[in-house]
């Protein structure tokens, strides 16, 4: 199944966003720490190239992602020219606090009541743009919740004489290139429920543990993974669980107690790729000379 969401008030956003870009210094780019790569909007970065304009990468979620896979994306990103990344939760206000400061050296030139720091948080939904935005004004200013594309509007505040920042709604692109990505966006719940089937994430996602982290699901759900893919696992938790109807197995049931416990952390700390691993899948997906090679991929 090829996932896709792009509701329309997307290409409004999309619109006001380039309108924007124009006015700002750095770009703040929430990802999910989860699975960074996946969760990075491609037309985010066009935007903030076309106006040559530097980036923070924001890995939210630390606390869910696997630490040493974060430290390889932090590694990765901090390659890059005109970039700096951050690993931390914006739940906290501590970590919440030290963007500004972090933003600063990217654009050193803005730094006075005359020319104060103008600053954009920018991302995909349901990955922590406004909880992000309401610490660090340290008061309730953007809507938050637990559904992806709850923002709906920018919003401008003052950070002080010398900073603004503006908050921006969730923003997907029209089409999602790898298969692969849309089944780890709504794996983390970056994509509306109306556009996937909660039992086939479900059955990706177990297939993925089953290959990265299978000691989590035999731990957590008493179960011998040997042997088993992903539909079976799901099958498992939901014997496990009791997770019955009319005598039969509740496979939706058993699917979305296996998404909401990867989405809690309670599977324990999991990264769905590593710079590596994204590697591989691209190059998995391009041509051979036989058939022809198109533009090259590239992770920024």
């Amino acid at each position: 199944m090829a996932i896709q969401w792009f509701p329309g008030h997307m290409n409004s956003a999309r619109r006001k966003a380039a309108e924007t870009m124009e006015f700002i210094d750095v770009v703040i780019e929430v990802l999910d720490a989860r699975a960074p790569e996946a969760s990075a909007n491609p037309m985010i970065r066009e935007l903030r190239m076309h106006r040559n304009r530097p980036c923070l990468k924001v890995l939210n979620k630390t606390d869910l992602a696997d630490p040493i896979i974060t430290q390889q994306w932090l590694d990765f990103y901090n390659a890059q020219a005109n970039v700096a990344a951050v690993a931390l939760s914006c739940r906290s206000a501590s970590d919440a606090a030290r963007i500004p400061k972090l933003c600063q050296p990217l654009a050193p030139h803005r730094n006075s009541t005359h020319k104060p720091l103008r600053m954009m948080i920018m991302g995909i939904p349901n990955v922590g743009k406004s909880t992000l935005m309401n610490m660090l004004l340290k008061r309730r200013v953007a809507n938050v919740g637990d559904e992806p594309a709850v923002t709906k509007s920018q919003q401008c505040h003052k950070l002080s004489d010398k900073m603004t920042l503006t908050d921006s709604p969730g923003l997907m692109w029209p089409k999602i290139e790898f298969e692969e990505d849309g089944y780890k966006l709504a794996a983390i719940h970056a994509i509306g429920r109306n556009a996937v089937f909660e039992e086939e994430i479900a059955e990706h996602l177990a297939n993925s543990l089953l290959a990265r982290y299978p000691e989590r699901l035999a731990d957590r759900y008493g179960i011998d993974v040997a042997g088993m893919d992903g539909m079976a696992v799901v099958e498992a938790v939901a014997r496990k669980r009791g997770c019955m109807r009319g005598g039969k197995i509740d496979i939706e049931k058993a699917a979305m107690i296996l998404l909401t416990e990867f989405r809690s952390g309670k599977l324990g700390r999991i990264s769905l790729e590593s710079p590596a691993s994204r590697e591989s899948m691209i190059k998995a997906t391009q041509k051979t000379p036989e058939e022809g090679i198109g533009p090259e991929h590239t992770l920024e």
